[in-house]
């Protein structure tokens, strides 16, 4: 576990489910430490799934709009966090010439799960609650005591 750094982009293929929950999740835990972003390798659409997830833990993420690498203003991150191959490929070619740190998180994209919308959202919960899990594992829970 290590501190925090001072900007993440999260990335995902079209920033519609998981790297806005990472987005999302890590602003509620460091958002007032910790300059966060994401982006899609391509663009999406908004998904209701991941908002209605979201805000079962509280967190109001209905404005979110979809963007790409391209999108974005600036690219002075300190590190770049990969949800998805195609993610992981375009953060690469883009931080290729800068210093910026790139990590891997392969994590289920819970659209391509199958079944009634109970089934559906439960996918999307497991996929919330991975990315908790890994935000608080690499930087630690905010929430926690500092020994």
């Amino acid at each position: 576990m290590a501190d925090p750094p001072q900007s993440v982009l999260f990335a995902c293929s079209m920033n519609a489910v998981r790297s806005p929950m990472a987005e999302a999740i890590m602003k509620h835990l460091f958002g007032r430490t910790v300059y966060v972003d994401s982006a899609g390798a391509r663009r999406g659409e908004a998904d209701p799934f991941m908002v209605a997830v979201l805000d079962e833990i509280g967190i109001d993420i209905a404005d979110h709009r979809p963007k790409t690498f391209d999108d974005l203003e600036d690219f002075s991150y300190d590190l770049v966090v990969t949800l998805a191959p195609d993610a992981q490929h375009r953060a690469l070619e883009v931080t290729r010439s800068i210093a910026c740190e790139v990590e891997y998180w392969p994590t289920l994209d819970p659209t391509v799960v199958e079944g009634s919308r109970a089934i559906r959202l439960d996918a999307y919960r497991q996929v919330r609650d991975h990315i908790w899990k890994r935000i608080t594992e690499r930087f630690g829970d905010p929430a926690s005591p500092k020994v």
